[in-house]
């Protein structure tokens, strides 16, 4: 038993040497770079930001409404007062993000991920959450006041945040 295992082992690194597996990069082509006078309008309303990413910026009262942030990435942003009524979210990143008295009304946010971010006094009425991953205690937080049905999906804002 010892013995084959260890002619396993061998023969498997033997295989690896010979046949090493191909590696795979992810290019960063398609994302949208934006300048520091871009970030500093605060308006992006109705602005196609496909894959953009957000690092490390006080965003607070930005206007986002009816923007295309579709795989968009912010990361370490505060977004306090922010408009993001009726934005395509989907598939997007929102890491230690703060979200503190935002408008997320009628947003699509459905297979973003959502972790670590807060949720505090966040209109979310007719937002569809549909497979987005948040803390527990985030859901629990904007199951207080969800509400409305997505215009575009028809969806359920309680029932896609998984409410009770």
């Amino acid at each position: 038993m010892k013995l084959s295992r260890i002619l396993a082992g061998i023969l498997l690194t033997v295989l690896l040497f010979v046949y090493p597996l191909s590696a795979q990069a992810a290019s960063s082509s398609s994302v949208t770079m934006l300048s520091k006078e871009e970030v500093k309008s605060n308006d992006f309303s109705g602005k196609d930001l496909v894959g953009a990413e957000f690092t490390n910026l006080e965003l607070d009262n930005t206007n986002f409404q009816d923007a295309n942030l579709r795989g968009a990435v912010f990361n370490g942003v505060i977004l306090d007062g922010a408009n993001l009524h009726n934005v395509d979210f989907r598939q997007g990143i929102a890491y230690l993000v703060k979200f503190k008295n935002a408008d997320l009304s009628n947003s699509l946010l459905t297979d973003a991920m959502m972790l670590r971010s807060v949720f505090d006094n966040v209109n979310v009425t007719g937002a569809d959450f549909t497979d987005a991953v948040l803390d527990a205690i985030e859901v629990k937080k904007l199951c207080q006041n969800a509400s409305g049905v997505n215009s575009i999906t028809g969806v359920d804002t309680r029932e896609s945040l998984g409410c009770k």
